[in-house]
């Protein structure tokens, strides 16, 4: 499965990505980048809620509402301008954050790294996710595509460090994923297992975090969850 995306992304990920890197000048790719993030906040503050952070959650909706009402629909950040932090949670986050281990790590297709906590995680996020539940069904596979497209332009960068670094791409890639999202429930400061420290470290070879970005979130993966509902 790992050679499939692998495959795929080099195939159609990448050349389409960089065709809408270059086509779009930066000023219309912020306003997508936004209008998304915008989208996301909504759920971003459920799972800061359910996992403790009220505080956290509120600045979410709070942002939400501010760019959704002066930033014209989220395609303006003045949130951030105010100094309100954007956070970046999810439900396989919420679950860690619970108690629920990792259990096995798992490659999708399209998908990429998982493991059996962010796959359960995973199913209530397309679920729950309002741009994949847009209607009618050419709209939102519009939006589910081009929210895909503007992921995998701005780790173009990042992927080309990755392709450089002398590497076992898969040990790292299970590696790194499992200790982003370590990271991640944990809000950067985990408990400290002496059993951890060697995956630790064969994570971070010398690699930007930019980089890490691209194992999380490989190519393609909205567009991979555009097609299961119907119109």
């Amino acid at each position: 499965m790992y050679a499939f995306n692998e495959g795929f992304d080099r195939a159609i990920g990448k050349p389409v990505a960089t065709a809408y890197r270059d086509v779009l000048p930066d000023p219309v790719r912020d306003v997508v980048r936004n209008f998304f993030a915008n989208i996301a906040d909504l759920f971003i503050g459920v799972n800061n809620l359910l996992q403790g952070k009220p505080l956290d959650a509120a600045t979410d909706w709070t942002r939400f509402a501010i760019n959704t009402l002066l930033g014209v629909f989220g395609i303006f950040d003045f949130a951030s301008e105010m100094g309100l932090e954007k956070h970046d949670e999810d439900f396989g986050q919420t679950f860690g954050r619970w108690g629920l281990p990792d259990g096995a790590y798992l490659v999708w297709p399209f998908v990429g790294s998982s493991s059996v906590r962010d796959t359960a995680g995973l199913i209530l996020d397309f679920n729950l996710d309002p741009v994949v539940a847009h209607r009618p069904k050419g709209v939102r596979s519009f939006m589910v595509v081009t929210r895909a497209l503007g992921k995998r332009a701005d780790l173009l960068d990042a992927g080309r460090i990755l392709e450089e670094a002398a590497l076992d791409k898969y040990v790292f890639q299970r590696d790194a994923y499992l200790q982003r999202r370590r990271n991640q429930v944990y809000d950067g400061a985990p408990p400290r297992a002496e059993s951890e420290a060697p995956r630790e470290v064969s994570a971070q070879r010398g690699v930007p975090h930019s980089a890490l970005r691209l194992i999380e979130e490989p190519a393609f993966h909205d567009a991979a969850t555009a097609s299961p509902h119907g119109g």
